[in-house]
């Protein structure tokens, strides 16, 4: 029997849990889930959408499968979970903008190597030696293709479930390749990074099964409300809303005074009206009104250039969304679901 409703499917534990909740509320998709040991919740502003909650690698396998329409997990999982088998997850949006961390290899700090050519050098000899350089890792898909790929041979993978910083202590392993946010469990356990070990920058992604939205228009349309909310807030992080009154002798007048300036040029350009003055002075220059949006790091430089042009009253507000007449992402999607069929 073929399956009718949506589904989306989030992380049921750890960091990406939570905050993939807050990262959806903030969306304006808040989930509404009454009993937090309920495995289905819905999200009021897209009734049609059933959420569950799964580990983020069954999410990966999930989607792939057909069985998840949606999904939010990590780019590290999905290169692990759909490594060599992706052609049937289609990725949305790979920058959600949180969960993030790195995949890379660390070394005993009182190792030599500090190079993936030493690494490469150590595992000869070892090799030669009549024993192969000891990974132990959680992804050893995605870090037995890094290995090959920098000649690193003989090795042997270790696949760990539990803490990987005590395996080069505890002599079953010379080498880990684990996640790494701010590195302070690797110094606590005196590791450190191979300089060029980098295997993977990762981050919250938001994934989609292929065959779903080029088989079911609700799912399609579900998709392009997802993404709509997620862009435009996005789109809005950090941006703020800049109003003032200045003096000119015409709209085109202060454009051209505006757009000379490096930090008053806005998404397209300054929005610029009449000001309907309650008392007219003669030979008094007219007013007008500027709208402009600004980024966080340019707000002071830009009220002060407003200031420099003649911008009175300033005031400043905090976007929460910025819809654009269609997001990219949606056209980039419906090409991706276009050059498969």
């Amino acid at each position: 029997m073929l399956r009718t409703d949506i589904r989306l499917a989030l992380p049921s534990k750890g960091a990406l849990h939570k905050d993939a909740f807050e990262f959806l509320e903030a969306c304006g998709l808040k989930i509404f889930r009454p009993n937090p040991r309920q495995y289905e919740a819905t999200i009021p502003s897209l009734p049609q959408l059933t959420v569950m909650f799964q580990r983020p690698g069954d999410i990966v396998t999930g989607v792939r499968q057909g069985s998840i329409d949606f999904g939010i997990t990590g780019l590290d999982i999905l290169a692990e979970k759909a490594y060599g088998r992706s052609h049937t997850i289609l990725m949305l949006h790979d920058a959600l903008g949180f969960g993030p961390c790195t995949l890379n290899l660390a070394i005993p700090e009182e190792q030599p190597a500090h190079t993936m050519t030493d690494l490469a050098t150590w595992a000869n000899e070892l090799g030669a030696n009549g024993r192969s350089l000891r990974v132990a890792t959680k992804f050893p898909k995605t870090t037995g293709s890094f290995l090959e790929k920098h000649n690193v041979k003989p090795f042997k993978l270790i696949t760990v479930e539990g803490t990987l910083e005590i395996a080069p202590t505890i002599g079953y392993a010379d080498v880990i390749s684990d996640l790494v946010s701010s590195g302070i469990t690797l110094r606590d356990n005196h590791l450190r990074p191979i300089d060029d070990g980098l295997i993977l920058r990762s981050q919250a992604c938001l994934i989609a099964n292929k065959e779903a939205l080029q088989t079911r228009p609700d799912v399609l349309t579900v998709a392009r409300q997802l993404i709509e909310y997620i862009e435009a807030y996005l789109r809005a992080e950090n941006s703020f809303l800049v109003v003032t009154n200045v003096r000119g002798a015409s709209p085109e007048d202060i454009a051209e005074k505006m757009l000379s300036q490096p930090h008053l040029r806005g998404l397209r350009g300054p929005t610029i009206a009449p000001v309907v003055a309650r008392h007219h002075v003669p030979d008094d220059p007219e007013w007008f009104a500027v709208n402009i949006v600004v980024q966080r790091p340019h707000l002071f430089q830009a009220i002060t250039e407003l200031r420099a042009i003649g911008g009175s009253g300033v005031v400043v507000s905090p976007c929460t969304y910025i819809f654009e007449e269609e997001p990219e992402r949606y056209r980039a999607m419906l090409t991706a679901l276009e050059s498969e069929k």
